[in-house]
This record gives C-alpha cells, sequence and structure tokens, in this order.
C-alpha cells in the first residue's frame, strides 16, 4: 500500500469531482471514504490506475450519499448517469485547493485541518492525534470549515501568502503521534512549488528544509531542548541544507524580497557556520533589519535584539531590546540571557524564572527552568 501516493492523488481527485458537479463538502467526504476503501482493498488487488480507480469509487459514493439525502435530490437527476472508470479530465486543480483551504474566512486552526485533509490526505483520525485533540473535537472543525467555503469555486483567485501562512503554521507544529507534520509540511510546500513559480514558495520551502536539517540536533538523548548554540553540528542533515541553500540562492536571484526569504537567509548563515563562533552574526543582523523592514514583527524585533547582543556586545542587544513591549512572548528569556552575558547573573536568573513561568511549551519550560536553577546554583556556591 502506497500511502504516499494516496495523500498525493486527493487533491486531484477531489478537483475531478468537484467539476462534474459535487460541491466541495460533499466531494471531500466522498475522496475520503474512497481513501478507506482503498486501504482496505488495494494490498489484495492493486489497480492498474490508482487515480483512475479512485476517482469512480469516490463518484460512487458521492452518488450513493446523494441518493440517500432527499435534499439533493435534483441534483441526483443531473448527475445520475456515472462516468466510464478513468482518471477523468485531465486538469489539475492542486494550486486551486491550496487557496481554498487557505480561504481568508477561514480561522488559521481551521485552514490548517482543512489543508491537511483536502489536501494532504490525512485522515481526521490522524490529524486530531497530530494536534493532540479528540477525534470528535476535529472534526467538527473540519465540518464547519467545509460549509464555510461550500460557496467558493475553484477557478476564483486565491492568495498565496495566505497559503504560505498556513503551510508554516503545520510546519510549526513539528512532530507528534503518528503523523509528521514537519515532513508532511515540506511535502505540501514542495507539491505548491512544483505548480507555482513564486520566489516566496522557494523561500519558505527553504527555509523549512534549513530548520529541519537541525532536528536531530534538537533535543537530546533525555529529550531535553538543546539550544541552537549548543546542538552538535554533527547531527544536521548536510544534504537537506545544501538544498535548502540552492533553493533559497535561486529565488534571491529574482530580487523581488520577502519574509521567508530573509528568514531562510538567516537560516542559511546559521547552518553555513561551522562553531556558533564563527557565525556571521553583523550579516544576520543586516537581514533581521530588511525581515523588519518587510513586516515590522515585533518578534522580528525581538531575535534581531538577540544577533545585535551576538554582533555589537550584550548592552546593544539590551539597548535594542529595551524599545520592545516587555509583554511580547519570549521577551524575558531574551532578556535573561542579555544580562547573563552582560555578566549580571542576579537579574538573568530572576528573568529565567519569570520566562519559564510563561513559557508556550513544556520542552522550553524545563529548558529555562535549568538555566534559572543554574544560575542560582552559582550564586550560592
Amino acid at each position: 500500500m502506497d500511502e504516499a501516493l494516496l495523500r498525493a492523488l486527493t487533491p486531484t481527485v477531489i478537483g475531478i469531482l468537484v467539476r462534474r458537479g459535487a460541491d466541495f463538502a460533499a466531494a471531500e467526504d466522498a475522496v475520503q471514504d474512497a481513501l478507506v476503501e482503498a486501504v482496505r482493498v488495494w494490498p489484495d488487488d492493486p489497480p492498474r490506475d490508482p487515480q483512475g480507480w479512485l476517482v469512480t469509487a469516490a463518484w460512487r459514493k458521492f452518488l450513493d450519499a446523494a441518493r440517500a439525502d432527499a435534499s439533493r435530490r435534483h441534483r441526483e437527476a443531473r448527475v445520475e448517469g456515472e462516468p466510464p472508470p478513468g482518471p477523468g479530465e485531465a486538469v489539475d486543480d492542486t494550486l486551486q485547493l491550496y487557496f481554498l483551504c487557505a480561504h481568508p474566512s477561514l480561522t488559521p486552526a481551521s485552514a490548517v485541518a482543512l489543508t491537511l485533509r483536502a489536501v494532504g490526505g490525512l485522515t481526521t483520525r490522524q490529524i486530531a492525534r497530530a494536534y493532540l485533540v479528540p477525534e470528535a473535537t476535529m472534526a467538527q472543525r473540519i465540518s464547519r470549515a467545509k460549509r464555510t467555503v461550500s460557496g467558493v469555486r475553484l477557478d476564483q483567485p486565491g492568495d498565496v501568502a495566505t497559503v504560505l501562512r498556513v503551510l508554516y503554521l503545520v510546519f510549526n507544529e513539528g512532530y507528534s503521534g503518528d503523523v509528521d507534520l514537519a515532513g508532511e509540511a515540506i511535502r505540501l510546500t514542495r507539491e505548491l512549488a512544483a505548480r507555482i513559480d513564486h520566489e516566496e514558495v522557494a523561500g519558505l520551502l527553504a527555509l523549512m528544509l534549513l530548520h529541519h536539517a537541525r532536528r536531530a540536533a534538537r533535543t537530546g538523548p533525555d529529550g531535553r531542548l538543546v539550544p541552537l548554540a549548543e546542538q552538535d553540528r554533527g547531527r544536521w542533515d548536510t544534504r537537506l541544507i545544501a538544498e535548502g541553500v540552492d533553493v533559497l540562492q535561486a529565488a534571491l536571484a529574482r530580487d523581488r524580497l520577502g519574509e521567508f526569504q530573509a528568514q531562510a537567509a538567516i537560516a542559511a548563515l546559521h547552518a553555513d557556520a561551522p562553531t556558533v563562533e564563527e557565525t556571521d552574526w553583523v550579516q544576520i543582523v543586516e537581514w533581521y533589519d530588511e525581515l523588519v523592514g518587510l513586516t515590522g514583527s515585533p518578534v522580528a524585533r525581538l531575535n534581531r535584539a538577540v544577533a545585535v547582543g551576538e554582533a555589537d556586545g550584550p548592552r546593544a542587544g539590551l539597548a535594542a531590546l529595551a524599545a520592545l513591549d516587555p509583554a511580547l512572548p519570549r521577551h524575558a528569556a531574551v532578556a535573561a540571557y542579555l544580562h547573563e552575558r552582560d555578566g549580571d547573573p542576579v537579574t538573568a536568573a530572576r528573568l529565567y524564572a519569570e520566562a519559564a513561568r510563561s513559557a508556550p511549551s513544556l520542552g522550553e519550560r524545563d529548558h529555562l527552568t535549568r538555566q534559572a536553577a543554574r544560575l542560582n546554583a552559582r550564586l550560592r556556591g
């Protein structure tokens, strides 16, 4: 059973059903039912034409559902004749499904869930497990999302920036349960890059590859978070780094800079340094200046303060940090790090403990708590 093939075919089959007369919600349900049947049947009886098999099976599922629903009998009259088995029209709707699933009317959580189902081909159970929520909760979220976009035509223009934000949200969830969301996000972004010639799509793909290359080094044998400066760089995936740099260079050569290209450039500079001491912090600050100019993001300004602290000394970093809102997430953690580098362990220990109390994840909270304990032990000794 080629699960990757099933996932890759899902958006194409949904698009074929929609163009045959099914609305998006009904088409997506029918394709999910066909995928379940494929998992049951294909191991013993693999089809010669997988896409044609899925189209035929999904169309039958759709017709069965239409016949069972009295309110849809007018549609049944239109679509009663079943098309012959086969892949159907040679039109690729995958790109439009990306846009549909990232529709501006959807919340980010709903857009992510719908993208993983309709474009990624994941089941509701898989998505629920990945996000650590009950399956019923995820099913309701997906149903609401499908109802929201049910009247949107597949031929309407979409917003690439919204699609990229949704894919980046998927990537940042990383890995949990039996679904590798970071890997899935990379797969979907590769698919998108193959369908649209856009420098920011390439920028996002490069960013994902460069971050993912460090995955094996991000946690220690005991599961503890390992900061970038302490990671074993010999465990970084040089193949992914090389690919990410190549993709980024091709995007930058087009001279239409966007935020994902700028972020990828920063990640590439980190990846290029053999040791943390050899990191080109001056150039990283310059890229953060570009990123802040593009987005005005407080998070980018916060990260820039760290880079300034490395390039020009901790006091310069603290001066850059002073211009930012202390309520900003991770502000206290950055302040703690810069105060420690500036030779003020008392303030740093207090700020590490403060940052731990508001940490967004257990791993980060554990790391910050240990940093506070380390400094407090030194002060007592």
